[in-house]
């Protein structure tokens, strides 16, 4: 493995180099983005302080920095940026860093969660309906797969709390864990692991439907080609060709749409994580928004945009293993 990965550090590399000048441009376009939308911080602190007067918000954007020319801020932001600092969040009171640091782990919780079980269960399932292809069995699970893929989140998390906290009181309903009961050891993480199961059930949903048809679409298209027919020339069983052979071809589309949809998942996560008072980046970026923290705003969409950026990287290694043949493109 080794070996394989060796031979794609070229590749990787300028991957890397590709990925760093997309955060940076990522960083520019969503600084002139936010700045173009109406009101600011300072106006948001005046209003709720009952002094909305010109003179106090001058005030206030003049110690925030903002009364300076765009551009002035624009290089002071991405300077701030390169030294990896974050700034100073005006409505939290405290380093964006700080912030950043408590809510980042719940969300990569989340989200590895998410991706555990919609990329398993999607080649699973993908894979079955292939091997048993016009039967109930396929018919049903395509079915399963296009219900969920048309049900809109919020919806799916708000029906589930129905269910599963308020009807059966099995689960919590929001939070990501009851910090009054002083949880410790695997206590805690049993408790996390119960107020996990519905965000992270809601935001499996969509994608565990999307990689079932697309998994087994690429099923049914290996098992045309020259190579699974010369198998099955030679006597292999059915079952030595799908997991010998098919598969390890058939879930490449999987693997390079799961890297792509990153993104999109980061952007769900805000969905899920305000519907259950996930206390992740998804639900801050959401506090942030109303509140005009321009300042964590923007350096949550730079760590985002860093998530995907590595997460695509991981893609690229995990396709060396997967066929050796494209480290050499």
């Amino acid at each position: 493995m080794l070996a394989l990965i060796g031979g794609s550090l070229p590749r990787i590399f300028r991957r890397l180099f590709q990925g760093v000048l997309t955060i940076l441009v990522i960083v520019v376009l969503n600084f002139f983005l936010l700045h173009s939308a109406p009101g600011d911080a300072a106006e948001v602190l005046a209003g709720e302080a009952g002094s909305s007067t010109p003179e106090y918000i001058a005030q206030l954007r003049e110690e925030f920095g903002m009364d300076k020319p765009l551009a002035v801020q624009l290089g002071v932001y991405v300077k701030n940026i390169l030294t990896l600092n974050l700034g100073y969040s005006f409505r939290a009171a405290k380093p964006v860093k700080d912030l950043i640091t408590e809510r980042l782990g719940a969300t990569l919780l989340l989200m590895g969660t998410t991706l555990v079980i919609s990329v398993g269960m999607g080649v699973l399932l993908g894979a079955l309906a292939a091997r048993w292809l016009n039967t109930w069995k396929d018919n049903l699970i395509s079915l399963g797969a296009l219900i969920s893929y048309a049900t809109p989140m919020f919806w799916a998390g708000l029906m589930l709390i129905v269910l599963f906290s308020i009807h059966l009181g099995w689960l919590p309903t929001s939070g990501m864990e009851n910090i009054s009961a002083f949880y410790e050891g695997w206590e805690r993480v049993l408790d996390i692991g119960r107020h996990l199961v519905l965000p992270a059930t809601t935001l499996s949903l969509f994608y565990l439907a999307f990689y079932t048809r697309l998994m087994r679409a690429s099923m049914l298209e290996q098992s045309g080609l020259d190579y699974v027919t010369t198998a099955r020339a030679k006597g292999l069983t059915e079952r030595q060709i799908v997991f010998g052979h098919m598969l390890r071809n058939a879930v490449l589309p999987v693997v390079t749409m799961a890297g792509m949809q990153i993104g999109a998942m980061l952007g769900g996560s805000v969905v899920v994580e305000t519907v259950f008072a996930w206390p992740g980046l998804g639900y801050l970026a959401f506090q942030a928004l109303f509140a005009r923290d321009l300042n964590l705003l923007l350096s949550i969409f730079f760590i985002c945009a860093i998530l995907v950026v590595v997460a695509n990287l991981l893609v690229d290694v995990l396709y060396s293993v997967l066929d050796p043949r494209i480290r050499t493109a």
